[in-house]
């Protein structure tokens, strides 16, 4: 049973997805909050599989609440579900390592899709949402050159990466990996997402000015 913890400001929409998603097999909605400091009132007693969140919340911004979900559980899965469709958003939610990131207009299909595949350890993000967005969209993306890089990145996304720069195609990242070719291309968005490139040649400037390939 994959449990799911709601939080979203919406009351009406709120009650409606709870019901929706309870009546998907599989799916269980084990509480609900309307602001972010009743999340975090009751975070710490929650037993759950997925953290659904809305981008704004009335109380409290974005990013402190993120802060303060990591310090308080630094390893839960976080899926934002929201009508906000600019990439700076995901630029600048995903240094904190969230896990998906899906718009309120899409079906309960994907974000069934989307449940499922954060919860089984990979990451999720919506289909109509283009992370090689416009040049104007980069202007707010992250900016990682005072961390770490494995402050940023997991250890699976720095191996992938130096296979990148090494020139391997997806088939054979994955072939050496034992990963599906779909895994790594989702890899290969999530890097470009959350390093704030726009193709494989930012990925190689940042790996080269990071050190990772000579």
């Amino acid at each position: 049973m994959l449990k799911l913890f709601i939080t979203d400001d919406h009351e009406l929409y709120l009650e409606g997805l709870t019901l929706l998603l309870n009546k998907q097999e599989g799916i269980r909605v084990v509480g609900s909050a309307l602001t972010g400091e009743s999340l975090l009132q009751k975070l710490p007693d929650l037993d759950i599989d997925v953290l659904l969140l809305d981008v704004h919340l009335p109380d409290i911004e974005e990013e402190d609440l993120l802060k303060k979900i990591r310090s308080l559980k630094p390893q839960l899965k976080i899926l934002y579900l929201t009508i906000m469709r600019g990439t700076r958003y995901i630029h600048k939610l995903v240094k904190y390592d969230i896990q998906g990131y899906l718009l309120k207009n899409s079906s309960i299909d994907e974000l069934k899709q989307a449940l499922h595949t954060i919860a089984g350890g990979q990451k999720y993000f919506s289909k109509e949402i283009n992370i090689l967005d416009t040049e104007q969209d980069f202007r707010h993306t992250i900016t990682i050159e005072d961390k770490k890089v494995d402050e940023i990145l997991s250890r699976r996304e720095i191996e992938i990466l130096t296979l990148i720069c090494k020139e391997y195609s997806n088939s054979e990242i994955a072939e050496k990996l034992f990963l599906s070719v779909s895994t790594v291309e989702t890899h290969r968005k999530n890097l470009i997402a959350k390093l704030g490139v726009n193709n494989t040649v930012g990925l190689v400037k940042f790996a080269l000015k990071n050190r990772l390939i000579d």
